[in-house]
């Protein structure tokens, strides 16, 4: 055989090899094959749909971004909005940072690249528009290039907890307040929630062909749902799209839910729990997450019924047990030694005033207001991400509800209070409210000097 032809069958071979390989991805083998690169912490659970982020000419979309994200950033008042760097006065700054495109800074599939927040460009990124702080803050004097994002300072986009009148606002602050206590949930108070008469066992109207225990028929008769008139088939009936038609469905999912918890609902597909599900894939599970879960609970799949549980819908359970069967991170493992505990404890036992307790749900899922219709509700914020990441997005929804500021930002800038769950008292001291006190008096001084504290008079 001549050297051309085993060049050419070599050739050949090889082809055919790739060719084979590539289409046992495509059309049976695993997708992650094709993955160009890792993905973030924040999309991980999601990279297997593709068209969620990218255009098929694999460009990615713009509004793929915002789909997700416009409405916190416009609830929390972004400090770097899109318009602003529309504005021709800032122009100049786009010569620094292409602002205007999410992608700038936040890129996927180059982990190599990725630093806090998933933010992939080197950590002096404010430096380059913000070069000349310290002529306008002289407290800024002699700081270095990457501190402007250090805990307890400032934020690119969320600054609701950090901006310098509301520092101002909460100096002298007790680390603990005399009444600390959390908004209590008034949403489902109201009369328009309520369905119908309260049911009891002999109510229930599942079919005849349903087989049920004792148990679930007193569970259910027990809770909110029977009590203003929600009956099985309110749950478990399911209508068919393209028929109409009703079925019952012995396990329904988080579409039923839906009907009457629609701001739970929508947390819930906003946050790391539901994110999938959002986008029509199957639910998370924990085995497949980043961070240390409990192997026995590795194939549990994430929908409502799982931190509720089914026809006992107990709250309590939801706000503790449910989050510790299956998060096995220090910080979670921790929280049974800590003072936050101890609280929830009490206020169980009935020792301590109602919405006293500081469970899990307290922090990573507070209560907090929101307005439909002119009218402004309490609920459970079901979207864990609100308060993740950056730590400060708690401050306002949680932590202050108990804490004075100074104790709070101190507090969520220690990593090793954070590790062991707020054992002890934090080691760090955050300065914002220092520099805002400086200012603060500085003010009062020039208003004294110039008259204005009598004209208030």
């Amino acid at each position: 055989m001549s050297k051309f032809v085993r060049r050419y069958y070599s050739w050949l071979t090889l082809l055919i090899g790739l060719a084979s390989f590539l289409g046992y991805g495509l059309v049976g083998g695993p997708e992650e094959i094709f993955m160009p690169g890792e993905t973030t912490h924040g999309h991980h659970q999601i990279e297997m749909a593709c068209s969620v982020c990218h255009t098929t000419g694999e460009g990615v979309k713009q509004d793929a971004c915002t789909q997700c994200h416009a409405e916190e950033l416009e609830r929390v008042n972004d400090s770097h909005p899109v318009i602003k760097f529309k504005d021709p006065r800032n122009a100049s700054r786009l010569e620094q940072i292409e602002a205007t495109k999410c992608i700038t800074c936040h890129r996927e599939h180059q982990p190599e690249l990725v630093g806090e927040m998933g933010v992939t460009l080197p950590t002096d990124y404010c430096y380059h528009c913000h070069q000349e702080i310290a002529s306008e803050r002289p407290s800024h004097e002699g700081m270095g290039f990457d501190t402007c994002a250090t805990a307890g300072c400032h934020n690119f986009h969320d600054n609701t907890a950090l901006y310098e009148r509301f520092l101002a606002d909460h100096l002298d602050e007790p680390n603990f307040k005399d009444l600390a206590l959390t908004r209590a949930r008034d949403f489902y108070d109201d009369l328009e929630s309520v369905k119908g008469e309260p049911l009891g066992k002999e109510d229930a109207d599942m079919p005849d062909s349903v087989e049920f225990t004792h148990r679930i028929l007193h569970d259910w008769s027990t809770t909110a749902h029977a009590a203003v008139g929600v009956n099985c088939t309110d749950c478990h009936q399911v209508e068919d799209s393209e028929t109409k038609l009703l079925s019952w469905m012995d396990q329904p999912g988080y579409v039923n839910c839906q009907k009457c918890h629609e701001h739970e609902t929508k947390g819930f597909l906003e946050g790391r729990h539901g994110m999938r599900l959002a986008q029509g894939m199957s639910p998370m599970t924990p085995g497949m997450a980043r961070i240390p879960m409990r192997p026995e609970a590795a194939h549990l799949e994430l929908d409502c019924a799982s931190c509720h549980s089914s026809h006992r819908f107990n709250t309590r359970k939801a706000e503790v047990d449910a989050c510790l069967n299956c998060h096995n991170d220090e910080h979670s493992v921790s929280y049974k030694n800590s003072l936050h505990f101890q609280t929830f404890r009490s206020e169980l036992n009935g020792t301590a005033p109602e919405n006293s307790g500081v469970s899990c749900a307290t922090c990573h899922m507070p209560r907090v207001e929101r307005s439909q219709f002119g009218e402004s509700f309490t609920i459970s914020e079901h979207n864990q991400s609100n308060t993740l990441r950056p730590n400060e997005k708690m401050v306002r929804a949680a932590c202050i509800q108990c804490h004075g500021l100074q104790f709070t930002l101190d507090s969520l800038a220690d990593p090793e209070l954070i590790r062991t769950n707020f054992q002890g008292r934090p080691s760090v001291h955050v300065d914002s409210l220092d520099m805002a006190r400086a200012e603060k008096e500085k003010t009062e001084a020039r208003d004294r000097a110039l008259g204005f504290d009598k004209a208030e008079e």
